[in-house]
């Protein structure tokens, strides 16, 4: 079922109400609202003076809804409560995840990064960017990326991608780099909450394993996917609006991270769902059940 993203701008008095969200705005300046727990994937409460009951966060975890929270100078998503259990079988699941074996994880790192050069080569395709490195270097692709490609795709791709002469990709760069980190950080939520989904623990990484990083896991998964927020920006930046700031128009955008078209296996599903079907085919490579990954192919 796909679910929706809510994000909260104002503030607000959050309650549950017959397994229903009520939002309760201050001095009735904006009428009250009500959202189906069920219908729910993301919430994002991006306004300091938002209040939220604990029996609506209980509810909202045991639905696997994914609590996201926003600084409260620049409002970019800082932080997610996500449930400790999202399926009966995540016992199961997390041994087979404890004791994959390194090779295995080799092997699942380089499917990984031959998705994500692939799909950045063709979004350069789709706008018309020379790029017959990035094939070269998708092919090249070894177990566990010993050679580096990722890194040397990024260099060139960041280079061209937005026609900006000295763009460097950075959490702290100029434009429109505040632009990546949101929708970066949408993605992130969304893989998150698949990985739980799945029965698996996003601490426990493939690749990613910085001890400061609770979402190990999800960084991994959401590699292959990111060229599908850069698209986005593409879009926001071709369409001529200002993003010197990350304005509202912006951020409404980038909140459509989970619900874009992409295509699974020849097949066109919302994002969110193809997400969760990439959960799945890692639990499945995990058990020993299969040998390859469900990552979508951009289309050009």
């Amino acid at each position: 079922m796909l679910k929706r993203t809510v994000l909260i701008e104002n503030p607000c008095y959050l309650a549950l109400r017959l397994n229903q969200i009520i939002l309760s705005y201050p001095d009735n300046l904006i009428p009250e609202k009500v959202v189906p727990i069920e219908d729910l994937g993301i919430l994002i409460c991006e306004h300091p003076q938002i209040t939220i009951t604990n029996a609506l966060i209980d509810a909202l975890l045991k639905n696997n809804t994914i609590i996201v929270h926003c600084d409260k100078s620049n409002y970019m998503p800082v932080g997610y409560n996500i449930p400790l259990q999202g399926n009966t079988l995540q016992s199961e699941r997390v041994k087979y995840q404890l004791n994959i074996s390194i090779p295995l994880k080799k092997n699942l790192w380089q499917q990984t990064i031959k998705a994500k050069i692939k799909n950045q080569r063709l979004l350069m395709e789709a706008r018309n960017i020379p790029c017959a490195k990035m094939k070269k270097w998708e092919q090249e692709v070894l177990s566990g990326d010993t050679n580096n490609h990722e890194s040397r795709a990024a260099v060139f791709y960041w280079n061209k991608l937005f026609d900006k002469a000295g763009f460097l990709r950075s959490p702290d760069g100029a434009p429109p780099n505040h632009l990546l980190n949101y929708g970066y950080a949408i993605l992130r939520s969304v893989a998150a909450r698949s990985i739980v989904g799945a029965g698996l623990f996003p601490t426990l990484g493939i690749f990613h394993k910085n001890k400061y990083n609770a979402f190990c896991l999800a960084d991994d998964i959401m590699e292959p996917y990111r060229p599908f927020v850069d698209q986005l920006v593409c879009e926001i930046m071709d369409s001529g609006a200002d993003i010197t700031t990350l304005l509202r128009s912006s951020k409404i955008e980038l909140l459509k991270v989970p619900v874009i078209d992409v295509t699974l296996n020849k097949t066109t599903h919302p994002l969110q769902i193809a997400m969760a079907k990439t959960a799945l085919s890692l639990v499945d490579c995990y058990s020993g059940k299969r040998k390859s990954l469900d990552y979508p192919v951009m289309q050009n």
